[in-house]
């Protein structure tokens, strides 16, 4: 998938160099050609950044080809911008190889923080710890120091992925080089301790930055939403809701109301999450489509189909976009009215149709709402199609197949998930262990459920609570059995 970052040819010679004019005079003819000509490729690397800014990184692909055939290659800059764009797009295949020539063409000294940082962050949001510590090793060997970004793109995939011991490592490394630890890094440190079980800890971190002085923001509220939504504290949430509604400089953002709409569905509080759903349209925004399964889901459940109804409704009438309609039409009829589901090549088809073109994002939310379903079959489709897009699956779309095969009982097809996951250079987070628990649960297999958690502990993830609630259900009936 990648080859190894320690070793390198000897750097290739640049296909282009800039030429002096002939005679050092500039209306040579000759002179006037070479001038053309570099004219020529500047207009490539400003046309190539151009298409990485407005989303059209195909394009940016096709004229980096075409500036290739002319035996020339991009400035170190449009590299760069390449490599970030293809990176947070989850194209790590092609950012790499791109990272790779940069090496070869001794071009890499130009920006070597942001070329080193982009394939380090598209690593870790696909999951790709073992590829991402490559990169970490790359910069030691070539000296080039982390920055604040660096530590920052390490942090949230720590914190997320559920790995304490590294998550700590990174602030302490943090305030060893005196790096200001803003509130992106506080708001981190709330889910540590959220996702630990130590909630009243993380209150505390709120009562140390009051004690230092630095300002709130949308992202430290969020966190602190987040925390009161998982140890449901649900009117504790809706206050730190209402002190944003009522700032003049904070102001409710998607994240918040994706939050307080994703834990009080959780929590069953589906009425409440149907209002704060409406509220946050009268706002202009329009959930997740993930969080919009969610609420449907619950609705579902209980019959409120009409609900359903009324809910997609009102987005049609608000929202212009036609992305969004299409989107939330087909996850409608995903998740089942009256029982009835649809063919995923139609439902992606009449996205196309729509104008929409399917991105990562919206095939990991089908995926996800046929695997909330327990229908294994669609959500590999819909995964099969991922492919033949040419999307490269992620860490999150193989958890979701877990969820799916887990959800339909099938538990040995779960763990054969899990094991391509280790095979295909992903490294499984807590997540990843937690939904592979709940498989081996409901197939009542409890004595799987301990080695689990310990593989888990051994990989270097810590439990959330979810996990442990796994493991001591599955304890007591394996006591109880003996």
């Amino acid at each position: 998938m990648m080859m190894s970052l320690r070793t390198y040819g000897s750097p290739l010679p640049t296909r282009y160099s800039r030429r002096r004019p002939v005679n050092g005079c500039s209306n040579h003819p000759v002179s006037r050609q070479i001038v053309t000509e570099e004219l020529s490729i500047s207009t490539y690397n400003r046309r190539i950044r151009y298409r990485c800014r407005t989303g059209g990184i195909d394009e940016a692909m096709s004229l980096l080809a075409k500036l290739d055939s002319l035996g020339s290659q991009p400035d170190p800059l449009s590299y760069v911008t390449l490599i970030e764009t293809l990176s947070a797009l989850g194209r790590t295949l092609e950012a790499d190889a791109l990272f790779q020539e940069v090496i070869r063409s001794g071009l890499h000294g130009s920006y070597p923080l942001r070329f080193h940082n982009a394939l380090l962050g598209g690593y870790l949001r696909k999951g790709q710890l073992a590829l991402a510590l490559r990169v970490l090793d790359h910069m030691q060997l070539e000296n080039v120091e982390k920055n604040q970004e660096t530590c920052e793109v390490l942090l949230n995939y720590y914190v997320s992925a559920g790995r304490l011991e590294e998550s700590w490592r990174v602030v302490n490394e943090m305030k060893k080089r005196k790096f200001p630890l803003t509130s992106f890094v506080y708001g981190k440190i709330i889910r540590i301790y959220r996702d630990n079980g130590m909630w009243k800890k993380a209150l505390g971190i709120i009562e140390e930055i009051c004690e230092i002085g630095l300002p709130m923001d949308v992202e430290l509220y969020n966190s602190i939403i987040d925390t009161f939504g998982k140890y449901g504290e649900l009117d504790e949430a809706l206050q730190v809701l209402r002190k944003m509604q009522s700032s003049h400089d904070f102001k409710p953002n998607i994240s918040t109301w994706n939050s307080l709409i994703r834990w009080h569905c959780h929590h069953g509080a589906v009425d409440k999450a149907l209002e704060l759903f409406t509220m946050m349209q009268d706002q202009g925004l329009y959930p997740d489509p993930r969080m919009f399964v969610k609420l449907i889901a619950r609705l579902g459940e209980k019959g409120s189909w009409n609900m359903i109804s009324k809910s997609f409704e009102s987005i049609k009438c608000k929202e212009d976009r036609r992305d969004t309609r299409a989107i939330y039409a087909a996850l409608v009829e995903i998740v089942g009215q009256f029982g009835s589901f649809q063919d995923p090549e139609e439902l992606v088809g009449r996205l196309k149709s729509e104008g929409v073109a399917p991105s990562a994002n919206i095939f990991c939310t089908l995926a996800d709402a046929y695997a909330q379903q327990g229908l294994c079959k669609q959500t590999v489709k819909v995964l099969k199609m991922m492919e033949k897009e040419g999307t490269e699956p992620n860490l999150i779309m193989l958890n979701v197949l877990i969820n799916a095969f887990g959800n339909a009982g099938k538990h040995m097809e779960a763990l054969s998930i899990y094991h391509h996951i280790k095979e295909s250079g992903f490294t499984p987070d807590v997540v990843t262990y937690s939904t592979l628990m709940k498989a081996f649960t409901r197939a009542k297999k409890y004595e799987k459920v301990p080695e689990i958690f310990r593989e888990m502990e051994a990989s270097g993830c810590s439990a959330d609570r979810k996990a442990r609630q796994l493991l001591q259900n599955a304890l007591m009936v394996l006591d109880k059995r003996h």
